[in-house]
């Protein structure tokens, strides 16, 4: 999908040392990297935490590109005569030429934020859309103002719809995202405590979440969790259109006619691994309530779209490293959630984990980005694990956190600490036998993916 000259120009301003035959300038893409560069690309030279786009100029115009993007005061790191660009902030021309794609797709575009379970439900969505024909999603962790620019960017006239997933470190953020995608369908999965040691409390991080909806399609929908009063309060400071609640219950605590705010309700039979909706029974891949719970999401974007589904059907769901993935072997069966760690996962896995036959082990690394309310949100998780089945909790901190949590643990017997990863594999080996079942969880600091291969 091509942009012209003139369409550049009126996002980005007059192109300098435009020479004659010009008019006719054509980009097949927008680029950031100099190594994956085509010659019919137009490259942005942005800067970034670990690297300036402006040192890779030579290497950029020895490919043959038509022109660049560059930051004022860069000028004379281009020969005299080579078209350019120029802009106070080379990140913002990047994003603006984005919305410029954006616009041209012309398909609907569905916005994921919230504080766990993004990443799993864009994935189910991805699959559940497939029926309308190509899909292009968000890959691995592309959901900040560079990631999202790059996956829209990727995304051509062949797809039908883009999913994209937005993360945030601070307010403003996804207001910001939300401004270069212009979202038809947004999802806030929940509210939860991750990142509150950046935010300081839940109802910024209710605020940030609702920021998606600033540059929402008016005539757009916002999909949100039933029952979480403050952010359906909080949504209504920014968003008058349609909301849509999704609600899963229990079929076992389940009471005929107990919808009365005609939210979308879906029925989960744990037993089964399988969720009634209005009367369609969906199997999916991955277990636990809170699986079932994402899955809501993707069902609501799919009848959005006027997806039809039969009175059965059933989804088998991309395994993300990190997330859902069960590994057996010959002894244990493990549960490696080790991807990133929040209060709200961490219990929502526990709870799955307790379902499981056999003994059950865990092993626990640090929650980060907690701030002052790290050592509670700790105590939480020990004192449900504690009142649990779990026969021992390998729990791994920082050797600052060290003397501190043996203490408050001391009279707990099921509990050991650590500040190594790399010793908690000879451990674990010692305490479990044939069948039983382990769950790994904690913070991405802690690269607990390195130690798996490690447990019998």
């Amino acid at each position: 999908m091509d942009l012209s000259l003139s369409e550049v120009n009126e996002v980005l301003g007059d192109i300098k040392n435009l020479g004659e035959g010009g008019d006719f300038l054509n980009f097949k893409n927008i680029s950031i990297d100099s190594r994956t560069l085509l010659k019919n690309d137009l490259f942005i030279a942005i800067e970034g935490n670990n690297f300036d786009g402006h040192d890779f100029l030579p290497e950029v115009l020895k490919k043959g590109v038509k022109s660049v993007v560059i930051k004022q005061g860069m000028e004379k790191l281009l020969p005299s005569n080579f078209p350019f660009w120029v802009v106070n902030d080379t990140l913002e021309a990047f994003q603006k030429l984005t919305l410029l794609k954006r616009k041209k797709l012309n398909i609907p575009l569905v916005a994921i934020t919230g504080s766990v379970g993004k990443t799993t439900t864009k994935e189910m969505i991805g699959e559940v859309l497939k029926k309308l024909g190509k899909i292009n999603l968000s890959h691995a962790n592309f959901n900040n103002e560079i990631g999202v620019g790059l996956t829209i960017l990727a995304t051509d006239k062949e797809d039908k719809v883009l999913v994209l997933e937005m993360g945030m470190r601070g307010l403003g953020q996804i207001e910001n995202l939300s401004k270069y995608s212009e979202p038809d369908i947004a999802i806030i999965t929940n509210i939860g405590t991750a990142h509150i040691g950046l935010l300081g409390s839940k109802k910024n991080i209710t605020y940030a979440k609702c920021e998606i909806t600033k540059f929402l399609n008016p005539n757009g929908v916002v999909i949100i969790p039933a029952n979480d009063h403050f952010l359906a309060k909080t949504l209504k400071e920014y968003w008058r259109g349609r909301v849509i609640k999704v609600e899963l219950l229990n079929i076992e605590n389940w009471k005929r006619n107990s919808n009365k705010d005609n939210n979308l309700q879906g029925l989960y039979n744990p037993t089964k691994n399988t969720i009634l909706i209005e009367e369609k029974i969906f199997k999916i891949s991955f277990d636990g309530f809170h699986n079932a719970s994402n899955f809501l999401f993707a069902y609501a974007v799919a009848k959005e779209l006027k997806i039809d589904f039969a009175s059965f059907n059933k989804f088998d769901f991309a395994i993300l490293e990190g997330r859902n993935k069960i590994l057996k072997s010959v002894k244990t069966t493990i549960y490696d959630e080790s991807y990133n760690a929040s209060p709200e996962s961490v219990k929502a896995c526990i709870k799955n984990l307790l379902e499981k036959p056999r003994n059950h082990f865990f092993i626990f690394a640090s929650m980060k980005e907690l701030g002052n309310e790290s050592a509670r949100y700790h105590k939480e998780i020990f004192n449900l694990i504690n009142n649990s089945d779990i026969k021992k909790c390998l729990f791994i901190c920082d050797k600052d956190n060290e003397i501190f949590y043996s203490n408050y643990l001391k009279d707990k017997k099921k509990f050991l600490v650590f500040n190594n990863i790399r010793d908690v594999p000879e451990e674990i080996n010692k305490f479990t036998k044939k069948g039983d079942s382990i769950l790994i969880k904690g913070s991405r600091y802690w690269q607990l993916e390195k130690i798996i291969k490690l447990i019998n």
